[in-house]
């Protein structure tokens, strides 16, 4: 009992923690672009949208047939790893992703908010991908998934930094959790795993990009 209460006194620090900083990258990303908007010169400008539209061909091109390649190794605790090659170049065009849902790979360059952020409708795959890269758990269900579960899980990730919430209609089970490079099933909203995946991965070692916002991407 006393080592349940401490590990849930430390995931509430943490989870404070993770808020503090959220807060302080949006106060920094605001002033940076009021800076940004008073030092804009034309000529750059215009040197600028030429390279930005070269490389944004360039990753257009690569993402039609872009795939990750590995496979999935589940470990004694039931977690998914992918064992394998995971890309992360920035592309504008649909991926085909080898599992569903995506666990990793060439994304969009805009992330999806998660925040705490839940979706009633599906997101672009791209988009959520970019988020699992900043270190965020992504919740995913199907039409099989209970409503009260839906609703008990959706309830939780409002409550916790760094995770976002939307259905999926492909994949295979009712409900599924998803980070960076790994994957597990949970049975329910108080299946222990949910709990468990949540510690271990919110911002966990995983985490291509730690400290990465979750905040000012897409809202919908």
């Amino acid at each position: 009992m006393g080592s349940a209460k401490k590990s849930s006194a430390s995931r509430s620090a943490r989870i404070e923690e993770m808020r503090r900083a959220e807060k302080a990258r949006e106060r920094r990303n605001r002033l940076l672009v009021i800076a940004a908007s008073v030092v804009v010169v034309a000529g750059l400008v215009a040197g600028s949208v030429v390279l930005v539209q070269s490389q944004s061909d360039d990753d257009g091109g690569a993402a039609a047939d872009s795939k990750n390649s590995g496979k999935f190794v589940t470990d004694a605790d039931g977690v998914r790893k992918w064992e394998g090659e995971l890309g992360r170049n920035h592309v504008t065009k649909a991926v085909d992703y080898a599992v569903s849902p995506p666990v990793g790979g060439d994304h969009n360059p805009v992330w999806m908010n998660c925040n705490g952020d839940v979706y009633t409708d599906e997101i672009n795959n791209t988009n959520a991908v970019h988020s699992l890269e900043h270190g965020a758990v992504w919740v995913t269900y199907n039409a099989s998934a209970d409503k009260a579960d839906v609703d008990a899980l959706a309830a939780k990730v409002k409550k916790t930094p760094y995770t976002l919430m939307s259905p999926v209609d492909g994949q295979k089970d009712p409900i599924m959790l998803s980070a960076w490079g790994h994957q597990r099933t949970v049975t329910g909203a108080e299946d222990p795993n949910v709990d468990a995946f949540f510690e271990k991965f919110v911002q966990g070692e995983q985490t291509p990009e730690p400290g990465a916002a979750c905040t000012n991407g897409l809202s919908e």
